[in-house]
C-alpha cells in the first residue's frame, strides 16, 4: 500500500508528458525559481553541478524565436545550421527506429498531417522554436570542459525540472530541436565561448483543448527492460 507521499511523487513522474500547446497564462516568477531550486538538488558526480539555465520570457523569448524561425522557414539557410553534438545515432536499428517513427506519425495523424504534406510537417516542427506557445522558454547549457558523465548528470537535472513542474501543476516539453541553431542561441543570449547548448524546454500550463496534447506515448512493460538476478 502506497503512502500519500509516494502517490504524490509517482503522480508527478507518471503524469509528465511532452506538451506541445500551452495557454497564455503566465507562470509565477516564484514558481520558476522554486522549480529550478528543487531541481538543483539533482545528483552529479563529485557534486560538479554542470548545469546552467537561461530563463526566457516576453521580449527575450520572442526575439530568440523570431531569429530561429527566420532560418527554419528558409530551407537553404536552415541547412547551414547543424547540431553541435550527436543526440541521435547516425545508424538506427530496431526497436529504436520503430519507436521514433511511431511517435512522429501518431502526432501527425492527430493533426491530420499526411506524409505528402511536407509543408505542414515543417510548420509543426517550427512550433518548437516558439516553445509551442509556452510563456516560459528555458535554454540549458554546459561547460565544454565537462565530459560524458556530466551529460548523464544533466539528464537527471532535466528530469528533476520536469517533475518539479508537474508537482506545481505545470507542464513541459524538453526540446532537442534547439541544438540545430546553437549559433543563433549563442548570439541572442550572448553565451560565453565555453558554453554549449544542451537543449531547450517549454514551461507553462497545458492547453488541454488542443488535440496534440491528447498524445500519450507508449512505454515498455517492466519485463522488457528489467532483469532480476538473485
Amino acid at each position: 500500500m502506497t503512502t500519500p507521499e509516494q502517490q504524490a511523487v509517482d503522480a508527478a513522474i507518471t503524469s509528465r508528458r511532452s506538451i506541445r500547446a500551452y495557454l497564455p497564462q503566465p507562470v509565477a516568477h516564484a514558481d520558476i525559481e522554486q522549480i529550478l531550486q528543487v531541481a538543483g538538488r539533482a545528483p552529479s558526480g563529485t557534486n560538479t553541478q554542470p548545469w546552467k539555465v537561461y530563463v526566457l520570457q516576453d521580449q527575450a523569448k520572442q526575439a530568440l524565436s523570431a531569429a530561429i524561425l527566420a532560418l527554419h522557414n528558409d530551407p537553404e539557410q536552415a541547412r547551414q545550421h547543424t547540431e553541435e553534438y550527436a543526440y541521435y545515432p547516425t545508424e538506427w536499428k530496431s526497436p529504436f527506429i520503430d519507436r521514433r517513427r511511431k511517435v512522429g506519425w501518431d502526432l501527425y495523424a492527430l493533426l491530420g498531417l499526411t506524409r505528402e504534406n511536407k509543408a505542414g510537417m515543417a510548420a509543426q516542427h517550427g512550433k518548437n522554436y516558439d516553445f509551442f506557445g509556452a510563456p516560459v522558454g528555458l535554454i540549458f547549457t554546459i561547460d565544454r570542459v565537462m565530459a560524458q558523465g556530466s551529460w548523464l548528470d544533466y539528464g537527471m537535472f532535466l528530469q528533476s525540472v520536469m517533475v518539479a513542474a508537474r508537482g506545481r501543476g505545470l507542464d513541459t516539453c524538453p526540446q532537442a530541436a534547439f541544438t540545430q541553431y546553437h549559433r543563433v542561441i549563442a548570439a541572442q543570449l550572448a553565451l560565453p565561448d565555453n558554453e554549449m547548448v544542451v537543449c531547450g524546454m517549454a514551461l507553462g500550463y497545458a492547453d488541454l483543448g488542443k488535440i496534440e496534447n491528447t498524445l500519450v506515448t507508449e512505454r515498455m512493460a517492466l519485463e522488457q527492460f528489467v532483469k532480476f538476478i538473485s
